[in-house]
C-alpha cells in the first residue's frame, strides 16, 4: 500500500482520485465544514487535522510518504484575483506548507514524490516569476519536476484547466518512457515564461512529462443536470427575464438559436462585468450551449455562481446549479455527503480538484515511478 499526505485537503478529492491502492496517513485543512464532509465520507479518519498549515508539526506526519499532495489556495493566483501571487495572504500559504516539507527533509523523511495543484493563473503570475520560484524551491530540495496544464474537460463536461507540478525525488529513477519533448496538449507556451527565468541547475531538473491522452469523454453536461434539483429552485419568470435582459447581442443570438433547435437544450450562464462600447462597466450574462459547464468557482469574494438555463422552444427556465450537480462536475461519487447549506456545498466543490484528473496522473506517472523503483530495489536485493 502506497502512503500519502494530503495538505489543503478540502473535501478529500485528491484522496478519492488516488483510490484504494493508497493509504492516507495525514490530512490537513483549516476549514471545519469541509472536514465534516471529509470525515463523513471516509468514516472518521484519525489522521485529519483541522488547523492552519503554519501550525502543523512534522511529529503529526507519520513515516515517509510516497506522495505529498498540496492544492494550496488559489485566490492570489487566479486570473480574477488581486495579483498578489505567492506573496499574497491566501496563496502565500504555500510557504508554511513548504516549511513542513523542508523540516521533513532535514529529518530524512522527504516525500518521494510531490504534486502541487493550482489555477492556470499560476503559470502567468508575475510574468512567470511565481512559478519559477516554486520550481527553484523544489530543485533545491532535491527534486526533478515538471509542470503540466490539464483541463478536467477531458474527463468531465466541465471546463477547468489547472496547473499540476509533478516532482520526483532525485533518489528515484524516472522511467524514460515517462518524459519526452514538450507537448502542447499539456505544456502551453506560457510555461516558457518560467523556464526562461530558471537557473541552469533548475532547467536541467525540469521534466517534460509524457502523459497519455485519456479516452474520449462520453458524458455531457445535460447528463448531470437534475430534473428535480435539491437545494435550489427554478427562478420566477421575472428573474429569468431579468437575466436574459443582461445578455449582449451575441449571447441573445445564442439563445435564439437554442430556441430554434427543436429539442431540449441545456446551457450555463455566468454573470461577468464587461465594458460596453462607451467603456462603461456593466454586468453581463454570458451563456454557453456546448454541453460543457463553465469552471466552478467558490461563491466568495464577489464571484458569481453558475446558472443553468433550460430551453425548450420558446420556453426558457433558469436556476442556480445545484450542489449535487456541482459535485458531479468534480467527479465526486453520488454517495458523497455534501454540506446542508448551499454555499458550503458549492464552496467544497468549487474549491477542489477534479477526481478523474488525480487518478490519471497517479496511474500514468506517480505509480509508474514508484513501481519501477520498487522493482529495481527487489532486483538489487
Amino acid at each position: 500500500m502506497k502512503t500519502f499526505y494530503e495538505f489543503f485537503a478540502g473535501g478529500g478529492m485528491a484522496r478519492i482520485g488516488l483510490g484504494k491502492g493508497w493509504e492516507c496517513v495525514f490530512a490537513n485543512d483549516f476549514d471545519p465544514k469541509k472536514a465534516i464532509s471529509y470525515r463523513t465520507y471516509f468514516r472518521g479518519n484519525d489522521h485529519f487535522v483541522v488547523e492552519d498549515v503554519a501550525k502543523i508539526q512534522t511529529s503529526q506526519l507519520l513515516g515517509t510518504a510516497d506522495l505529498t499532495w498540496a492544492s494550496f489556495p488559489c485566490q492570489d493566483l487566479s486570473l480574477a484575483g488581486n495579483g498578489a501571487g505567492i506573496a499574497g495572504e491566501r496563496s502565500g500559504a504555500f510557504w508554511p506548507f513548504w516549511n513542513v516539507i523542508t523540516k521533513l527533509r532535514k529529518e530524512g523523511r522527504a516525500p518521494k514524490t510531490i504534486i502541487l495543484e493550482n489555477v492556470y493563473g499560476t503559470v502567468t503570475s508575475h510574468d512567470g516569476k511565481d512559478l519559477s520560484i516554486i520550481i527553484e524551491e523544489l530543485v533545491k530540495a532535491g527534486y526533478r519536476c515538471g509542470p503540466m496544464v490539464i483541463d478536467a474537460v477531458l474527463f468531465l463536461p466541465h471546463s477547468r484547466p489547472r496547473l499540476f507540478i509533478i516532482a520526483i525525488h532525485n533518489t528515484l529513477e524516472v522511467p524514460k518512457r515517462l518524459v519526452g519533448a514538450p507537448d502542447p496538449r499539456w505544456h502551453p507556451d506560457a510555461l516558457g515564461l518560467s523556464y526562461d527565468l530558471l537557473s541552469e541547475t533548475a532547467r536541467a531538473s525540469w521534466l517534460w512529462w509524457n502523459l497519455p491522452v485519456p479516452k474520449p469523454r462520453t458524458t455531457t453536461f445535460s447528463d448531470m443536470v437534475e430534473n428535480e434539483p435539491k437545494g435550489v429552485e427554478w427562478h420566477t419568470p421575472f428573474e429569468t427575464n431579468r437575466i436574459i435582459g443582461m445578455m449582449s447581442p451575441i449571447n441573445l443570438e445564442k439563445l435564439s438559436q437554442a430556441k430554434k433547435a427543436g429539442k431540449r437544450v441545456v446551457g450555463t450562464i455566468y454573470k461577468r462585468t464587461r465594458k460596453d462600447k462607451e467603456g462603461i462597466k456593466r454586468q453581463r450574462a454570458e451563456v454557453r450551449f456546448d454541453d460543457i459547464a463553465g469552471c466552478l468557482r467558490t461563491p466568495s469574494g464577489g464571484s458569481s455562481r453558475q446558472i443553468i438555463i433550460l430551453v425548450e422552444g420558446n420556453k426558457v427556465k433558469t436556476r442556480l446549479l445545484s450542489p449535487r450537480e456541482a459535485a458531479r462536475l468534480m467527479g465526486l461519487p453520488e454517495s458523497y455527503h455534501l454540506p446542508e447549506k448551499y454555499n458550503d456545498a458549492y464552496h467544497l466543490a468549487g474549491d477542489g480538484v477534479a477526481v478523474p484528473v488525480v487518478r490519471h496522473i497517479a496511474k500514468n506517472i506517480i505509480e509508474q515511478v514508484l513501481n519501477a523503483n520498487k522493482s529495481a530495489m527487489r532486483c538489487a536485493a
